[in-house]
């Protein structure tokens, strides 16, 4: 799992990134809010921890920035140094999900950053077939329903599939598709990942026709939306 650090002292990174290492999570860090911003951008992060006061750019600020950027953003923990009610509520308001007050416990912060990705990201215990709009996903039989439709998807296919339709709306990276479809594969080219997204939005007819629209994030990957879907004027009728 990915985790952004976001402190004006690289030191105190360099302390979060030794507590979450050995517990599995990859962690880049950032001193200025800036580049973080930009970073988001270009790669996907599975959680970010981000501390309140910073010279440039509040951490207020930053939450809503973030915001800006990703629509829905992932879990944010804020680290700060106030303990007035008010300032922590306005915190949570912003867009954090949680917050510690330092000075940091190392359990504490290890289990605040466990209990957020279980919340985010918890994997059904017994595949169980997911529902979006009309499509159906059937992991047990790697198919994809919509209507009176099936088509038999491919074990990538279908894992991309399913990341996409559980990120709804959310702009996701080549990097972090490539990553967690195929594994740490720094041979692999992208064009393998574009391949199997033109295929997977021609099987699954991912159009606004059909209430979703895949589209290709320029410079950064793709994003999976919900939309209306259209309709014939004459008729009335939804396309297929």
């Amino acid at each position: 799992m990915k985790v952004a650090l976001l402190d004006d002292d690289d030191s105190h990174n360099a302390l979060v990134a030794a507590l979450l290492g050995p517990a599995g999570y990859d962690c880049t860090s950032f001193t200025h809010p800036e580049r973080l911003l930009a970073e988001l951008r270009r790669q996907t992060f599975d959680l970010i921890i981000l501390d309140w006061n910073m010279p440039d750019l509040s951490g207020i600020e930053t939450l809503r920035r973030i915001g800006e950027v990703l629509t829905p953003a992932p879990p944010v923990l804020l680290l700060t140094s106030r303990s007035i009610e008010a300032d922590l509520v306005a915190g949570l308001n912003a867009g954090a999900d949680d917050y510690i007050v330092k000075p940091l416990q190392p359990p504490v912060l290890l289990a605040r950053v466990n209990a957020l990705a279980r919340r985010a990201y918890r994997p059904a215990a017994i595949p169980q077939v997911e529902q979006h709009g009309p499509y159906r996903l059937d992991p047990g039989a790697q198919t994809a329903g919509w209507g009176d439709r099936v088509e038999t998807l491919t074990p990538k296919e279908f894992q991309l599939a399913s990341l996409l339709f559980n990120n709804l709306a959310r702009p996701l990276s080549r990097e972090y598709l490539l990553r967690r479809v195929w594994g740490q594969r720094p041979d692999l080219e992208t064009r393998t990942l574009d391949a199997h997204v033109s295929r997977l939005r021609s099987k699954l007819h991912l159009r606004p026709a059909n209430g979703f629209r895949l589209t290709t994030v320029y410079g950064f990957g793709y994003r999976l939306e919900a939309c209306e879907p259209e309709t014939d004027t004459a008729t009335g009728a939804v396309p297929s």
